[in-house]
């Protein structure tokens, strides 16, 4: 295969989210926030997108801030995969 006819895949998407849900095995709920203007009032309003990802290891945890990747379907609704644990959630004892 020559260099010409190689092709290469284009930078895949990387997000940072917070654990929401564990919503079955190797599944998580990623929930990300962000804002933008409205159309007219050029006010900033709140938004949130909730996005299914592949936790192989079962390693996350409710409320861990977690970085995910595109990535091929997985299953119905999952796109997504975990990179890494940016930040564990914080043990509370009561």
């Amino acid at each position: 295969m020559t260099d010409q006819a190689q092709t290469t895949r284009g930078e895949r998407k990387h997000i940072t989210g917070i654990v929401t849900s564990r919503s079955g095995d190797k599944t998580i709920k990623v929930t990300y926030f962000y804002k933008i203007p409205h159309p007219i009032y050029k006010k900033e309003i709140k938004r949130k997108t909730v996005l299914h990802a592949h936790d192989e290891a079962n390693a996350c945890k409710l409320g861990d801030k977690v970085e995910i990747t595109e990535t091929r379907p997985i299953s119905k609704s999952k796109r997504w995969r975990v990179i890494r644990i940016i930040e564990a959630a914080p043990v509370v004892l009561a």
